[in-house]
C-alpha cells in the first residue's frame, strides 16, 4: 500500500477515534509521510513510538497487530504450553496504557492463550518477576519508560522474565510483518479462548519480600536519616513507599509527583538522567534536611539519586558514579562477611564507564561487557544459572539501571533504592558522604568522567543521514581524533577488534550497529544509533590523575573533534 492508501484507509476505519480522525484531517503532507512511511520498529527496548494514527505511530491497531504476531510466535515455539502457562501483562501510567494492556490480554485470549493481567499499573521489574513466578511463557509491558508524555511502548519478555533477544525478535518481527496492514489484522477465533486472570497484591508482596532479602547490613541505625522519594508520576510509588517504610526509613514522598498522571503534570522531566527531574524533590530535600533523594522513572526500572555532600550541598550522581559506588559497597561488605563468590561476575555494557569495572576486578570479580540493553545482562545471568561457571554479583548500565539480585531479569529501581539507601546510611554513620567516598575511589583508580551526547536525526531524511554516518564509521574507521592516535577500534557490526595490525573476533556478542574507539591517552568513544528514538548516541569516557574537571574538559574537546570530523552540526 502507498502512503496515501494507508492514510485513506485509516480515515475510513469505523472504529477510529474522533481524536485520531481530527489529527489525520489536519496533518500536513510531511506529517502524513512521517506517520505512514514505515512500520514502527522493535529496538533495544521493544517497540516505542509517538502516540497517534498511522503505521509509524503507536495505537490500538499497531498493538493488536504486534500481539497477534506474539501469539503466533508463542504458539509456534511452545504449542499447547503457551495456552496453558500464559503471558503476564503489565503497564505504566501513560496515555492509553491500560487500554493497550487490555487489548493485549484480549488478543492473546482470542488465540487460546491464558493472560495474567495486573489489576492496575505495576513497575517493569515486577512484571519480569511475575513471568517467572507464574511460570508463564512470556510477558508484555506497556511503557515508554522515561520518554515524554507523547510516547508509549510495548516491551516483550521471554519465559525467563528477560526481554527478547535479537534472534527471537527477528523471528517475531518476521511474523508481524507478514500480517500485513494493521487495520486488516483481527483477533483470533480460537473456540476455547484463554482465561484472563487478574493479578493483585499477592504478587506485590512476594516481589517485595525478595527485594527485602538483598539487604546486607540490616540493623543499621536509621535515626535522623531522611529520604525524599519521587516516582515521577509513575509505577514505583506503591512498592517504593511500602519497602522504605517496612525497612523503617524516614521517607518523605514528593506528593505532587506521586499520582499516576499520564501528563506528568508536576515534573519538568520524568527521566532521572535529566537534572530537571529533581527540581521539586530537591526543594523537599532542603526543606527537610534530607540525606538522600531517590528518583525513579515512570516504569520503575531505572533510578537516579541526589545526595547531601560533605559541604552541605546536594549533588546529582551519574549512572556510572552510582554504579561504581554500589559495586564498591556491595563487594566490600560481601567480602567482609564471606559471601562474595570466588567465581563472581559483574555485567556492564560496552558504553558503561570504566571505574566500576576497575573496582570489581580489585575484588577478584570478573567483568563482562555486553551490548546496550538489559536483556543481554538478563540472558547472561540465565546462562550462568545453568552452567554454574560463574556467579552473578551485580549488573548495571550507565543509563541508571541496576540489578542486585537475579530473581528479576531486568533492571530494578526497587532493589536499587533499598541498596542505595543502605549504602548512604552506612557511610553516614561512618561520618562520610558519597562525594568523600567517590574521592577516595578516585585517588586509587583515577578521576573518571563519562558523558553521553545525543544528536537527533528526525524524519525519513534524518534517518538516512544517520545510516550514512554509521556506514562511514564501519567502512572507514577513524585513525585520529583530536590529535590523538586511535589505538583500538571495536566494530560491533562486524564483531572485530583491530589494534594496529592485529585483528581479532569479539566473542559472546551478537552483531549490532555500533563502534567504539580507544585513544592513546585512555579516552574512549562509543557511537551507536538509538534503538527506540531517532537519534545517535555518543558515549565518552576519560580519566585524569588530577581532577574530574580535567577529564570533563578533555571529553568536550574530543566530542567537538568528532562532530567536526563527521560534519555533524548541532
Amino acid at each position: 500500500m502507498t502512503i496515501l492508501e494507508k492514510y485513506n484507509r485509516y480515515l475510513s476505519e469505523p472504529s477510529l477515534s474522533d481524536e485520531f480522525r481530527e489529527q489525520l484531517l489536519n496533518m500536513s503532507d510531511e506529517e502524513i509521510n512521517d506517520c505512514f512511511y514505515k512500520e514502527l520498529e522493535f529496538g533495544t527496548a521493544g517497540m516505542r513510538g509517538l502516540l497517534g494514527p498511522g503505521s509509524n505511530r503507536l495505537n490500538i491497531y499497531v498493538i493488536r497487530k504486534a500481539t497477534v504476531g506474539f501469539a503466533k510466535f508463542l504458539l509456534a515455539k511452545f504449542g499447547s504450553r503457551a495456552k496453558q502457562n500464559g503471558v503476564v501483562i503489565s503497564h505504566d501510567n501513560r496515555l492509553f496504557s491500560r487500554e493497550f494492556a487490555v487489548e493485549t490480554a484480549r488478543t492473546l485470549s482470542s488465540y487460546g492463550i491464558k493472560a495474567y493481567l495486573f489489576d492496575a499499573l505495576r513497575p517493569t521489574p515486577e512484571l519480569s518477576y511475575a513471568v517467572r513466578k507464574m511460570k508463564a511463557v512470556g510477558g508484555v509491558m506497556i511503557t515508554a519508560s522515561h520518554n515524554p508524555k507523547e510516547y508509549n511502548g510495548y516491551k516483550v519478555y521471554d519465559k525467563n522474565g528477560c526481554q527478547l533477544l535479537p534472534n527471537d525478535i527477528v523471528g517475531l518481527v518476521d511474523i508481524i510483518n507478514n500480517l500485513g496492514f494493521e487495520l486488516n489484522v483481527k483477533r483470533g477465533k480460537d473456540p476455547n479462548p484463554g482465561q484472563i486472570l487478574i493479578l493483585d497484591e499477592y504478587i506485590d508482596e512476594n516481589y517485595r519480600m525478595n527485594v527485602r532479602k538483598i539487604q546486607i547490613n540490616k540493623n543499621l541505625d536509621k535515626t535522623d536519616f531522611k529520604i525524599v522519594f519521587t516516582p515521577q508520576h509513575g509505577t514505583a510509588y506503591e512498592n517504593g513507599m511500602h519497602l522504605l517504610k517496612h525497612l523503617k526509613y524516614n521517607v518523605i514522598p514528593v506528593k505532587e509527583q506521586c499520582s499516576p498522571d499520564p501528563y506528568f503534570s508536576n515534573t519538568k522531566s520524568p527521566n532521572p538522567e535529566n537534572p530537571e527531574a529533581y527540581e521539586l524533590a530537591l526543594i523537599y530535600a532542603k526543606e527537610n534536611e534530607a540525606d538522600l533523594v531517590l528518583c525513579t522513572d515512570p516504569d520503575g526500572d531505572r533510578i537516579g539519586i541526589a545526595y547531601l555532600d560533605s559541604h552541605g550541598n546536594y549533588q546529582l550522581s551519574t549512572g556510572n558514579e552510582t554504579g561504581a559506588l554500589l559495586i564498591n559497597y556491595i563487594f566490600s561488605q560481601r567480602k567482609a562477611n564471606g559471601t562474595l563468590s570466588s567465581n563472581g561476575v559483574l555485567f556492564n555494557t560496552i558504553v558503561t564507564g570504566d571505574l566500576g569495572a576497575k573496582i570489581a576486578r580489585s575484588y577478584g570479580v570478573s567483568v563482562e561487557s555486553l551490548l546496550t540493553g538489559f536483556k543481554y545482562i538478563g540472558s547472561r545471568i540465565h546462562y550462568y544459572s545453568k552452567t554454574k561457571e560463574k556467579t552473578f554479583e551485580f549488573g548495571y548500565e550507565e543509563s541508571y539501571g541496576y540489578l542486585i539480585s537475579s530473581f528479576v531479569r531486568d533492571k530494578d529501581s526497587l532493589q536499587a533504592m533499598v541498596m542505595i539507601s543502605e549504602m548512604v546510611n552506612y557511610y553516614r554513620l561512618q561520618g562520610k558522604r558519597l562525594d568523600q567516598v567517590l574521592d577516595e575511589l578516585s585517588k586509587i583508580y583515577g578521576y573518571h568522567a563519562d558523558i553521553q551526547y545525543s544528536i537527533f536525526f528526525k524524519g525519513q531524511q534524518g534517518q538516512e543521514t544517520m545510516k550514512e554516518i554509521m556506514a562511514h564509521l564501519h567502512e572507514s574507521p577513524l585513525t585520529e581524533i583530536a590529535g590523538k592516535k586511535v589505538i583500538t577500534v571495536e566494530d560491533y557490526l562486524y564483531l572485530s577488534r583491530i589494534s594496529g595490525d592485529q585483528e581479532e573476533f569479539i566473542e559472546n556478542l551478537p552483531s549490532t550497529d555500533a563502534v567504539k574507539y580507544y585513544l592513546e591517552d585512555g579516552t574512549s568513544i562509543a557511537i551507536r544509533p538509538s534503538g527506540t528514538e531517532p537519534k545517535c548516541k555518543f558515549y565518552y569516557g576519560a580519566v585524569s590523575k588530577i581532577s574530574k574537571q580535567e577529564a570533563i574538559d578533555e571529553i568536550k574537546r574530543v566530542h567537538q573533534s568528532v562532530l567536526d570530523t563527521l560534519k555533524i552540526e548541532q
